[in-house]
């Protein structure tokens, strides 16, 4: 079928449409004076360029340094074109011992010379130099095509290089208006360029673009390589146009080059097609390919049995596999792994041990997922001896048995109540310098639960949470029934603080407290009512207060408070009046914690008045507000700006007797140094040296923090190498340097932070990485950002959503989408949630992506 060839490429045009201009005409460099001095000056140059005189000594004379010109330059390169060699020495002598601004004419003359020559290299090396002056392409091709048609050079390989070079800047849509400007003006690049621009259009997924490119060489008669008909089947199937795709396969085969489909050919197109989901069409290319005697690559099949295990076609997957494996390929180790758990899931052994045998004779070969999915699998039905053997096939393999294999084999034993056996496999596995898991722990008190022994249960769980293990909902949901299956309510209730977390699960075990004929306490109703509020169900939490209430509950002063505190948090100030009122009415007392949490509430509405009031009313009930309540109070008002009525409030804790500790000093001194006030916060430091009451890091923190916002790195340095030698530096002394160097674009200082961090036994955290990968991002550096990304990771540090979204941000600008999409999904895998900055990066990635 005969392709469509439009004549033009639109989408070029309309985005370079000021690049069709026509170019003035006129003599190198412009006017330069007198033609007889410059001749004769010329010739004096050309003498000494091809002379065995030094040129140093010569070009140390005052007269030819001082009539040194662009354009005088620019015709002893034309002399030398004889030479281009000599020319090039003589080129670089001017720019790098002379230190000569050469023209963009120069470059062009020289360019041309190498290209013809056969130096590429150099010609290249010439052409990336130029490009670093930013020049528009307009004027680049511009001045290239006056010196190729005025000097009458007969290679047209200069345009080639710049086409090369604009794709090697990454500046492709800059190298796809030269090329259309060069076909303008019937220079036609050679095949081997337009390859490079169409893969470079590919790298950063202008597919659309890819299309209307290849058609626009088509209409200039070119006849495509095997590699561009590679790139724009790719291209089709990324915008899932396959119906085309074929037609270009079609156009290959038949456009009388004898270029036929080949496996890179036919793999793209498996490739796009599984990308697509349309693994049918997928299967049949598959099949014409290995009938036409070609075998597919490891991508492509992993490509095709990944997407049909996805669609529980794990037979058909393992079909592929077996008649592919016989050609001696494989998918990649990650396919084979998730196959082998599939056929595991739906009882298909045999076939999970006949790939595990192909695996172990060729590539890829298994590793400790392999072996530990066999085992799960075992351990799961009950077959522990078969277990054991897997386990024992995995040693002789060289292979280490990790955490996941030892949990597994852990679970097993204590399914079937082997509890000795189990905690034999713990020891053996801390041993073995493997660091147990929540999961570890948890399939161990689970065990001990079931058994009844609640003292070993809760040994190992206070063991697991003082190595800084966090409890998951199942352990506290195997904990919590076993204590109520041996009717120990207290305990039972004292894990519910632990549960907020869950509080759907809490109110289940409540529930089923209460069917037990259990009374729950103060305790519990305080732990399920904060839970509610923690997750943001104030209004819900307020209604099972007051259910409680009608049932003729009595509730204490901190029950009401945890409401109290819900109510304020969300800025409910009217509410929590109410519910101050109310326990007033119900006979509560409003003790001075109810009434910090209430202040705590007003304070975050800037509600001066009724802040008045309830000081007045607290000092009527005999109540005086501690040193906490005054530090909130002067922390408010100090960062709304409001430094004399925070100092006013200072001087009524000090009138009142209360104790000025280093947290109310540090709330002040930082008002201080946001509001630029430096010297007086220097005096209140120098007041608490006075007293006795030592600054801590967060106090010289806000110093260091001012530092390096206004940029004062120098101090900066200084100041945190003081704080290094008291022993009072931390990750977060050191994200202020390392956002203050980002914020002045020095950013290798900024990353050797890392480094020292590091050498002084302080360990980068999330915002240490994120900031450098931010300012990485922003500059267009992704693979700096990537490999800090690699090596946050390698830390064990788990990224959060702000650090995802940065990196995202970064692919979607550099238009690598596909890396983005794939950091949506890993952050879903790690349950880490999306919000609306990740999913606008990658509309606007997509976008960006879409439009030419």
């Amino acid at each position: 079928m005969k392709l469509p060839r439009p004549q033009k490429l639109f989408f070029i045009r309309r985005r370079f449409r000021a690049l069709s201009r026509p170019f003035c005409d006129g003599a190198f460099a412009g006017p330069g004076g007198d033609e007889e001095e410059d001749s004769r000056f010329v010739a004096t140059l050309s003498s000494i360029v091809r002379g065995k005189k030094s040129w140093r000594d010569a070009f140390d004379n005052p007269f030819i340094a001082s009539s040194l010109t662009p354009r005088r330059v620019e015709k002893v390169l034309i002399g030398t074109l004889d030479d281009c060699r000599l020319a090039l020495r003589f080129f670089n002598f001017l720019g790098l011992h002379r230190g000569f601004v050469h023209s963009t004419a120069s470059f062009c003359i020289l360019v041309h010379a190498l290209a013809q020559g056969g130096l590429f290299w150099p010609a290249s090396s010439l052409l990336q130099t130029l490009l670093l002056r930013e020049l528009s392409p307009r004027d680049v091709f511009g001045e290239l095509l006056r010196c190729y048609e005025e000097c009458g050079f007969a290679s047209s390989l200069g345009f080639d290089l710049l086409i090369q070079g604009y794709v090697q800047k990454g500046r492709v849509f800059d190298a796809c208006a030269v090329f259309e400007l060069a076909a303008e003006h019937k220079l036609l690049p050679e095949t081997r360029t337009l390859s490079a621009l169409l893969s470079g259009l590919v790298k950063v997924r202008q597919f659309p673009l890819v299309v209307e490119l290849f058609d626009f060489i088509l209409s200039l008669g070119i006849s495509p390589d095997v590699y561009m008909y590679t790139m724009i089947i790719r291209s089709l199937c990324e915008t899932k146009d396959f119906v085309r795709a074929r037609e270009v396969i079609s156009l290959m085969e038949h456009s009388g080059g004898g270029l036929q489909a080949d496996i890179g050919t036919y793999c793209t197109l498996v490739l796009g097609l599984c990308k697509a989901q349309e693994y049918e069409v997928a299967l049949e290319y598959m099949n014409e390919m290995l009938e036409s005697g070609l075998c597919p690559t490891e991508a492509a099949l992993s490509g095709l049995i990944e997407g049909l295990r996805r669609k529980d076609k794990i037979m058909d997957a393992y079909y592929w596999v077996d008649r592919v494996g016989k050609l001696g390929v494989l998918p990649n180790l990650f396919v084979c792994n998730g196959l082998i758990s599939s056929l595991c899931k739906i009882g298909k052994l045999d076939q999970a041990k006949s790939l595990l045998d192909k695996m172990r004779k060729d590539s890829p070969s298994p590793n400790d997922v392999t072996y530990t999915i066999f085992i799960d699998f075992f351990c799961k039905k009950g077959e522990l001896e078969s277990a054991l053997h897997f386990l024992d096939d995995m040693g002789k393999a060289g292979i280490r048995a990790t955490v996941y294999t030892y949990n597994s084999l852990i679970g097993g034993h204590c399914r079937l109540g082997n509890l000795s056996t189990a905690k034999s496999i713990f020891c053996e596995m801390t041993e073995n310098r493997l660091t147990p898991t929540v999961i570890t722990y948890s399939l161990l008190v689970d065990g001990y639960c079931k058994e009844g022994e609640m003292h070993e249960a809760f040994r190992l769980y206070h063991e697991m949470t003082g190595k800084g293990i966090a409890p998951n909902i199942y352990t506290f949901t195997v904990l919590i029934s076993g204590l109520c299956r041996v009717n120990m309510v207290d305990e039972a209730c004292k894990l519910f603080d632990e549960m907020v977390g869950n509080v759907v699960r809490a109110f289940e075990l409540f529930n089923e407290m209460q069917r037990r004929g259990l009374v729950p306490d103060t305790y519990t109703y305080r732990s399920l009512i904060g839970g509610l509020c923690l997750i943001g169900k104030v209004t819900e939490a307020k209604d099972f207060l007051d259910s409680l209430c009608q049932q003729h509950i009595k509730l204490n002063e901190m029950c009401y408070g945890t409401l109290l505190h819900g109510f304020c948090k969300e800025g409910r100030l009217e509410e929590a009046m109410t519910t101050v009122s109310e326990m007033v009415e119900r006979g509560i007392n409003v003790d001075l914690l109810c009434y910090a949490v209430l202040i705590y509430g007003i304070l975050k509405k800037h509600d001066i008045k009724r802040l008045l009031c309830v000081l007045k009313e607290m000092q009527d009930l005999g109540l005086r507000p501690d040193s906490v309540i005054y530090t909130n109070m002067i922390d408010a008002y100090g960062k709304a700006g409001k430094l004399k009525e925070a100092f006013g409030f200072w001087d009524v804790m000090i009138t009142e007797g209360c104790s000025l500790n280093v947290v109310t000093y540090t709330v002040l001194i930082d008002c201080l140094c946001k509001a630029g006030f430096m010297d007086k916060a220097e005096l209140l430091l120098k007041e608490m040296l006075v007293t006795n009451c030592l600054p801590n890091h967060v106090t010289y923190g806000c110093f260091l923090d001012h530092l390096t916002l206004t940029g004062d790195m120098e101090n900066a340095v200084k100041l945190h190498k003081a704080m290094l030698k008291g022993f009072l530096a931390n990750s977060t002394t050191y994200n202020m340097l390392i956002r203050g160097f980002c914020r002045l674009a020095k950013i290798q200082e900024a990353s050797e932070l890392l480094v020292e961090m590091t050498a002084n036994g302080i360990f980068p955290d999330c915002i240490s990485y994120s900031t450098l990968i931010y300012n990485y991002c922003r500059r267009g550096h992704l693979q700096e950002a990537i490999k800090l990304w690699e090596n946050m990771l390698n830390m064990g540090l788990k990224p959060d959503t702000i650090a995802y979204n940065f990196l995202i941000y970064g692919c979607c600008v550099t238009g690598n989408l596909k890396k983005a999409f794939e950091l949506r999904d890993d952050m879903i895998r790690r349950g880490v949630t999306p919000n609306q900055v990740t999913y606008s990066n990658l509309s606007h990635g997509a976008s960006f992506n879409i439009l030419p």
